[in-house]
Order: structure tokens, then sequence, then C-alpha cells
């Protein structure tokens, strides 16, 4: 019952499908498949700008002669105003207004000067505009010149006073859109709340990889020096922490020869520190010595010729009577330090990599092209917060492509928001990934204040550039799926124009034939646990600076971008690796059962052609080789009638997450270490414990096999070696007085022979094989 509660209740597969749609890109300016206008993957958006410059000879208001002058754009309903400056009669504001042509109810442009009073703000003067003659800009004109304005007041009487103003109607595509107050947000105030809105470009921290090889230490000095000392050396960069093993040379000049590995961004603001501490008891350690060393006077390393090793003087400090004291001496530590220039430092996971180049731009290559993405539209988002007793929402997109982020301007309280920006990246790889996601801004209305510090995630979109075809524009309107506690939800969908345009095919095709990663990563290979590390430092930092941006990249944005936390078990996840291992091994299983049915005669005219088919091959050897690549060639040929025309998008059924255990997806929401009762953490032990039984036993017994086929030569079954080597020695020489033609004739027609000629029972080589003996005897 409850099962079937559960399918009612779950969304139709449908909901969760990819559309193509036909949207009116860049004002309907199409030439073939490649669109002609400036911000061509977008809808056209028009808008009326109005630049407020500066003011001169403002008379004075106030009691004193001065004046606290600020200007108030009014359109109808709405109503924009710069700040206001204390007593200055020649103010300076240069502040853009820009109002959505498609709300605008009003024919007059009113621009107000007023100066700021305590009871009522004074009217000093105004100046009217009939839109019906404001021009229209349309780039790459230059900007429209803003001009003087004499002020009048409410009678069309000139006053003391003149306004420098610009007014024009123009597009997204705007110089000035980005940094533009806009009417859709006139219910956010403040100036904070104002640049947390806007459209911003920002760029990922250069990150290298640091080396430490720690080689040895000289005349440390221990304070006890009855005992061998147990030393060993910690070195910290920022909140990364690495130490050596206890060197096992247990004397006053240890040595270790160890590579210890932190990743570092530029700028570089901390130095490397460096303590070598003796283990004088389990829980403590006495500090020899430490030095500090910055990072940007370090030597550079772009391939594997080691650099010059270096001896480091030891510094120790002492408390004397409360103070500080240094203490000189001699002891000195021998290293090798550089920064790695030749690798890629991973800061996403390798599945989803968007940039895949090392860090020194010595050795990048040129570009093979450019993506450009139109971030049209969203449609039918959910409410994410309340706000005045009703749901809303305030969303936002971001987009990330190798070391380049973008955020959209925040769309207020919409679940149908128009974004029609446009951004362009360059291409170096094609086996990358672009990612999208889309947020809920939460720090509006004082959502800081009251406590609201976390954007909250409405979904993501990735795009393999590889999976595009070149030159075209490829419109879709992308689910956004998020798995929640209680299951899998559609968020809304995401409106998107994506276009790869490609500038040289010959080295886009030469990219296929180049290592994935920088060539460091072969040469001298990093190990399993050092990437997971370094992978979790490089987001943490990534995440830390681009958070001090202004306006923020907040940290839950950045981490929702880079999938942290996508490496933590999760029996769904489990399950849909596993199914999806099957779904490779299912071609081989098909095949196997079709050779089954060869074998089996289950129809003879097909058995029969085959028997020709390898009598012709074993005849005629040479011929094996282009038939297997003349089948693939068919086979790929016939496939290109249903290649896919779509990109790929989230899967819900492959991912597991339409069928998943509401069990299971607690516990993959889970904390780390877990949060949750006893009883439950039980549970779930016993049930980790009965998935690793299983998969115990099989690797129990692919280890049987392996050994098994190890003991044919090692005489722990006497009898059964014995017979494996005559058997060895008559089959050399039956093969070698045999033409191998016979030999592989014989073996095919034996393996195709009639089902009468067959038997139930298994074989004698694997009767024989069964019965080696295995290590399980030796097994506690």
């Amino acid at each position: 019952m409850c099962s079937r509660a559960s399918m009612m209740q779950r969304p139709p597969p449908e909901d969760f499908s990819l559309k193509e749609t036909r949207p009116h890109l860049g004002g309907g300016k199409v030439t073939g498949d490649k669109l002609t206008s400036t911000y061509d993957l977008v809808e056209q958006m028009q808008y009326l700008y109005v630049r407020v410059v500066k003011a001169k000879e403002l008379p004075g208001k106030d009691l004193t002669g001065s004046c606290d002058p600020y200007v108030e754009v009014k359109l109808g309903n709405y109503k924009g105003t710069t700040r206001h400056f204390e007593k200055k009669s020649n103010p300076e504001w240069n502040q853009v207004f820009a109002f959505s042509k498609d709300r605008i109810q009003a024919s007059f442009l009113e621009a107000t000067v007023k100066d700021k009073d305590v009871v009522k703000d004074d009217l000093i003067g105004r100046v009217v505009f009939d839109l019906s003659e404001v021009p229209k800009r349309v780039p790459p004109d230059s900007p429209l010149a803003p001009q003087w304005y004499r002020l009048e007041d409410r009678k069309g009487e000139k006053v003391k006073g003149e306004l420098m103003l610009a007014v024009w109607f123009g597009t997204q595509a705007d110089e000035a859109f980005p940094e533009a107050w806009h009417s859709d947000a006139a219910t956010v105030s403040g100036t904070d709340a104002l640049a947390n809105i806007r459209s911003k470009v920002y760029l990922s921290p250069k990150l290298w990889y640091l080396r430490v090889n720690v080689i040895e230490a000289q005349d440390l000095i221990p304070t006890d020096k009855g005992r061998y000392p147990e030393v060993y050396v910690k070195a910290i960069v920022g909140n990364q922490v690495q130490r050596t093993r206890v060197s096992q040379s247990r004397t006053i000049n240890p040595m270790w020869n160890e590579d210890l590995m932190f990743v570092a961004a530029e700028p570089f603001e901390e130095p490397l520190i460096l303590s070598v501490e003796d283990r004088v008891a389990p829980n403590k350690d006495e500090v020899l010595g430490r030095c500090a060393i910055p990072l940007q006077y370090l030597d550079k390393r772009f391939d594997h010729r080691p650099v010059n090793s270096k001896w480091f003087n030891l510094e120790k400090h002492i408390m004397v009577e409360g103070e500080k004291k240094e203490i000189k001496f001699a002891s000195k530590i021998h290293m090798r330090i550089c920064l790695e220039g030749g690798y890629h430092v991973l800061d996403e996971s390798t599945h989803y990599s968007s940039d895949l180049r090392p860090t020194a731009k010595q050795l990048w290559k040129p570009n093979i092209g450019v993506l450009e993405l139109g971030i049209l539209n969203a449609t039918g988002l959910m409410p994410m917060k309340a706000k005045d007793g009703r749901g809303t929402t305030d969303a936002y997109c971001v987009a990330k492509y190798g070391q380049k982020w973008i955020r959209t301007r925040t769309i207020i309280d919409s679940f149908t928001p128009r974004w029609n920006e446009q951004y362009t990246w360059e291409v170096f790889d094609p086996c990358t990934v672009v990612t999208v996601g889309v947020f809920d801004n939460c720090h509006l209305h004082g959502g800081e204040k009251n406590g609201g510090g976390k954007d909250s995630r409405i979904g993501k979109v990735r795009i393999r550039l590889s999976t595009l075809e070149t030159d075209r524009v490829y419109t879709h309107s992308y689910p956004l799926l998020v798995l929640h506690p209680n299951g899998v939800k559609k968020m809304g969908e995401i409106h998107l124009a994506v276009r790869f345009t490609c500038s040289s095919l010959l080295n886009m095709m030469h990219m296929y034939s180049l290592p994935l990663l920088p060539k460091m990563h072969y040469i001298h290979p990093l190990t399993v646990g050092q990437l997971d590390n370094l992978r979790h430092q490089a987001t943490q930092i990534v995440s830390m600076r681009l958070t001090r941006a202004e306006p923020p990249l907040r940290k839950e944005v950045v981490e929702y971008m880079l999938d942290v936390g996508s490496h933590m078990w999760s029996m769904r996840r489990s399950k849909a690796n596993f199914f999806r291992i099957m779904g490779v091994l299912s071609g081989l299983i098909a095949v196997g059962k079709w050779f089954e049915q060869i074998c089996n005669w289950k129809n003879p005219i097909t058995t029969v052609l085959i028997h020709l088919l390898f009598i012709i091959l074993v005849l005629y050897p040479e011929l094996i080789l282009p038939t297997i690549f003349l089948y693939l060639f068919l086979i790929g040929v016939w496939y290109y009638r249903w290649r896919p025309r779509h990109p790929p998008h989230m899967d819900t059924r492959l991912s597991h997450a339409d069928s998943a255990h509401p069990d299971e997806l607690d516990e993959e929401f889970d904390t780390f270490p877990t949060s949750r009762p006893s009883d439950i953490v039980r549970m779930r032990y016993d049930r980790l414990r009965s998935i690793a039984g299983r998969i115990q036993t099989v690797v129990g017994d692919l280890a049987t096999q392996g050994e098994r086929l190890q003991s044919l030569l090692s005489w722990r079954d006497p009898r059964a070696t014995a017979l494996f080597v005559l058997f060895c020695l008559i089959a050399a020489v039956v093969l070698y007085v045999t033409p191998f033609q016979v030999v592989a004739l014989l073996v095919g027609i034996y393996v195709l022979r009639h089902p009468r000629f067959r038997y139930r029972l298994p074989s004698v080589p694997l009767n024989f094989f069964r019965r080696l003996p295995a290590r399980t005897d030796c097994m506690l």
C-alpha cells in the first residue's frame, strides 16, 4: 500500500524531460545557423536608461543657505533615487537608472532635484522628458553624451541650477546595464542589498601545488639529552597542516626524504611555517626549532627537473620572566621547496572538470574555440521563502567554466524570472563541462540580520562541450532537479542557449590524442589520497577567496557548483554505479548469450553462416582485423541515424533518485560525523555490514580463482601439477608438428559442435581447474 502511494505521489517522467525551444533570439536577425546581432543568444529586452551625472549652482534651501541635494527619477509608479550629499551645491552622482520598457505605463519621465530635510524634502527643480522624443541607442554605437538641462519648478518656469543628464532607450547589451539601478528591484533598499543583486564576473584565484621535500636536519638540541629523540617535521600553510613520519634515525641529525604537498593561491598571503618537533611523550611534543618561509620568493618548477635544495636556519624561543626570548643556535633543516607549475590543481570533480590546463601560463596551448552561453529565463520556480505571509523567490544564476565564474542579476519576487544575459569563455579542451546553477538570494530585505544567511539552491545543469556540434545554437529548457530528504523534486526549468564555436577543427581533433591532464600528472603522479586531500584544500581556498569578493559569491554557492561532498557514501549512488557497470557489461553478456545460441544451434542457418565465416577467417587470418574494424565501422554508420540531437541532462532513473528508499536518502543527507540517533545508526551499520559481507564474498571468490591459476605450477597439489606439466609437454609437441590453422579449425568446430554431441556435465578442463587448491584453507 505504501509503495502504491509513493508511486502515485511521484511526478510523471515527462516532467523531468529536456525540451527543445525556439525563442526569438537577438531580435530575430538570423543568417543560416549563426545570428548577427550583439547579444545574439538571448532575447532582446528594451530599457529606458537615465544617467544622472551631476548638478551645478543649486540654490540653498536651509537657513544656513546650503542644500543637501539628491535626484529622484520617476517614471509612472517607479521611482529611483541617488545618494544625497551634505551641504554641496555642485554634487556629482554619475548613477544610472534602468526602467523596463515592458512595464512603462507613463508617457513622461521626471528627474527631480530635492533638498533632503528632516521633516519634508524641499523641491529645488526638475526636468521633464517626453518619452516619444527619447533617442534609441544600439551598441556598438558610442555612448550618448550627457547634456546640461536648466531646472524648472512645478509651473514650468526656469529656476536657478542645472542638471546634467543622458536619457536613451537601449537593450541589456548596453554597457550601463550591469551597474544600473533596475526598476525590477525597486523594493530593494540599501547599498549592500543593491550590490547583492547586480550581475558580476569573478575569477578563481590562481592555484599552485606547493611541494616541500624534507630531506634532513642537523645539530638539533633536544631538552632531554639522555634519550633518543623521536623527531618529525610539521608544516603549516594557512589552514593546511602536514606532518612527516617520525625519523627512523633517532639522532640529533635525523633524515626523512619525504614530500609534503599543499595548495597555495596567488596572491600569496600566508608563509610556509615549519617546525621540527620531538615526541617526548604520547601526547606531548617539544618544538626543537621553527622557521617561516614566504611563498612569493620560492622557485617555480615547470617540468620534472629537480630544483636546488637549501639549508634553512631553525629558530627557537623560550619564556624568560614572562617574555619571549630567541635562542641563537646552529640547528638547520635541509629542504627542497618549489611551486609546481606543471600540474593542474584539481578543484572540481574529475568527472565534471571545466579546465585541465597546468598552472604555469607558459605551458598553455592556444585556445581551440569559444563557448557562448545565453541565460534566457526560468519558469515554474518553486517558492523558496516566505515574505509578508506568501511564498516568494529572488532567483539568480551562477555559471562556471574554467577560472571564470559569472553571476546574473537577481530578479526580485518572480517565479518566471527573465535574465537574458550572455557570456563568453575561451575553450582550451572540448572534453570539459560548463555548470549552470540557479539560487535564491537570501541576502535582501535584511536577510542576514534575520538569520537567513545562506542562499538556497534551486538546481543546476551540466553541459559537456564534446557532446555539442560546433557552430550550432542549442536552445533548450532544462529541468532543475534537486534531491531532497523526501525524494527528487523538480524546482522549475531554466531556459539556456548554448553555442560552441571551433576556431580550428584540426586543433580540436588533435586534442583527442593528447593526455587529459598535464604531463607532470603522469611523470610524477600524485597518490589518490594526496589528490583527494589537495582537492578538498583547493575548494576551500576557492570558496574563501570568492566569498571575500564584492558582492560575495557565497560559500554554499561555490561548494554546490564544485560538487563538494559528492564523494561521501550514498546507498543510492552505490546502486546507481552498480547498475551502470551492469549496463556496460550488458553488451558483453548479450554477445555471450548470442554465442551460446549459436553453439546450441537455435537458428541453424545463422550457425552454418558462422561456421563458414569462421573457416574463412582461419584459412585467411589476415582478414580477421579488417573484418572486425569494418564491422565496427558499419555499426557506427548505422547508429548515426539515431545519434543524440540534444545535450544530455540529469537522468533521475540512471541516478536511482526516483526509486530511492526514504531511509537511504536520510542517510545521504546525514552530517559527517553522524547526527542521527544511535538505533538508526546501528541499523545502517548492520545494513552496511551486510552489503560489505557480499562484496567480501565476491572478492574472496575472485582471489580463489587467481590462486587456483597460480597453483597450476606451484606443486601445492603434486598430482594436479604433474598432470598439467605433462599436458603442457604433449601440447607443445603436438602444436609444433601440427599447423596452427588446423588446430584453430579443430578447436572452433569442437566449440560450435551440434547439441547432439554435447553433454550437460561440465567439461574436463573446468573440472580439473575447480579441483585445484587455493589458499582459503589457510584463512582464519
